[in-house]
């Protein structure tokens, strides 16, 4: 049996055939696509299996996605721009940071020195080197994609093996504290205590599921090992060998840092915004009813399943919808731990970005992340009830009335653009200064 369809380029044997352009597919009784492509004078066989579904599926989404931009332009520019002011306002500022900080930290080999202290919590704990905790701590603090990003480096610089690098990125990954308790507890539950809470929650489970980690690929033994109980004077030295093997000048590596950390964070704010836009487009469409009706036989509260739908795509509007809903605290306690584990698809496509430049597999993480979402729903559960007690009337902490202009989202909100766009223009120097000249 054979039809006519089209397909993405695939590996080819040529051949000295004459034909017309032409693509046919033979469909044998074992499934296996075999086509073969003829344009002008030559004809080209493929040889292997293709999935033409999926190539269909890709196709249709993309001239799905182009058709909805044209028919909703103004929802899509709004959706675009309210992602683009959170990343030019919160993301890139106080991300920046931390990025810039963690290059320095690995350049000049203080990870590699921490490391070998840390080796003999990291491999009982996690079944990883040392040099994991660095990415642990870095990780929570300054939110994700950050984890990802050290152990992609640690992973190309040979500190980690691929299976150590799939059981860090597991578990690294997590929301910063600024977020919680800043945007989560105090600008949607106009409530600071809750962000303890949260933190407990979404923490906690972050360390339940790299202790599940450690069991993955349990037998396979690491070759790279850190010292077992160094000195302080052993770890100096270990810093020390690790910046003279590294060889790179001040300014250098303050180049590298500045350029590697913008590039990542301009790949950050394009899936923001673009996710955001998808959000929207879900919502105008009416698609976003089809994932309702699939959360509503899982005996979720009904309002629930719009927030829910939109935080597994993009965690920070599905949150603030979570928060607006008429729900009791609890359950919406519950939602947002479970958005905050899950990361959302949004952050989930940053990491996948971000390991697809190495040959550490995703799989491991995105599992890990359904595992986290239940384990920080039920923590915070089992929470709520040793908090309740101690919960007394209060006003709430956040008025928007009446906010204070010195709060660490007011500091954002005002310094965050001139700060994005001072360290976008410095980038561009420093790339215009290392250009090759003639």
């Amino acid at each position: 049996m054979w039809f006519i369809l089209w397909n993405k380029p695939f590996p080819y044997e040529r051949t000295n055939d004459i034909g017309t352009s032409r693509i046919f597919v033979e469909i044998y009784h074992h499934f296996t696509i075999s086509p073969v492509i003829s344009t002008g004078n030559c004809e080209w066989k493929g040889g292997g299996s293709i999935p033409v579904i999926k190539t269909i599926v890709f196709a249709v989404f993309a001239a799905g996605l182009a058709a909805a931009l044209i028919l909703f332009p103004t929802p899509v520019l709004t959706a675009s721009l309210r992602g683009l002011d959170l990343w030019w306002e919160v993301v890139f500022p106080s991300l920046l940071p931390f990025f810039i900080t963690a290059e320095l930290l690995i350049g000049f080999g203080v990870v590699h020195g921490l490391g070998a202290v840390s080796e003999r919590i990291m491999r009982p704990l996690f079944n990883v080197p040392g040099c994991g905790g660095f990415v642990w701590v870095m990780g929570m603090a300054s939110g994700y994609p950050a984890g990802a990003r050290w152990t992609t480096d640690l992973y190309k610089n040979g500190q980690v093996t691929k299976t150590e690098a799939e059981r860090l990125v597991a578990f690294t990954n997590a929301s910063s504290p600024l977020f919680i308790f800043g945007a989560v507890a105090v600008g949607f539950f106009h409530d600071a205590r809750l962000g303890i809470l949260i933190a407990l929650a979404h923490y906690g489970g972050g360390f339940l599921i790299g202790i599940m980690m450690r069991f993955y690929k349990g037998n396979e033994r690491s070759h790279i090992r850190d010292h077992t109980s160094p000195s302080l004077k052993e770890a100096f030295w270990i810093m020390h060998h690790s910046r003279i093997k590294d060889g790179r000048t001040l300014g250098k590596l303050l180049g590298d840092a500045v350029t590697k950390s913008v590039d990542t964070l301009l790949m950050v704010g394009g899936f923001i915004m673009l996710f955001s836009v998808l959000t929207e487009l879900l919502k105008q469409t009416g698609l976003i009813h089809l994932f309702t009706h699939v959360l509503a036989l899982t005996g979720l509260p009904e309002g629930f399943h719009v927030p829910l739908t939109a935080g597994l795509l993009e965690l920070t509007t599905g949150i603030g919808a979570v928060t607006q809903s008429h729900e009791a605290l609890l359950a919406q306690l519950v939602a947002v731990s479970f958005i905050l584990g899950f990361h959302g698809f949004s952050i989930q496509a940053q990491i996948a970005s971000i390991l697809a430049e190495t040959d550490i597999r995703f799989l491991p993480y995105a599992l890990a992340r359904c595992a986290h979402a239940v384990i920080a729903a039920c923590l915070i559960y089992l929470l709520y009830f040793l908090y309740q007690p101690f919960q007394t009337s209060t006003i709430p902490s956040w008025n928007p009335a009446r906010s204070d202009p010195f709060s660490i989202l007011a500091f954002f909100q005002q310094y965050g653009p001139p700060v994005t766009m001072g360290a976008i223009l410095l980038m561009i120097f420093i790339r215009w200064r290392a250009r090759p000249r003639n």
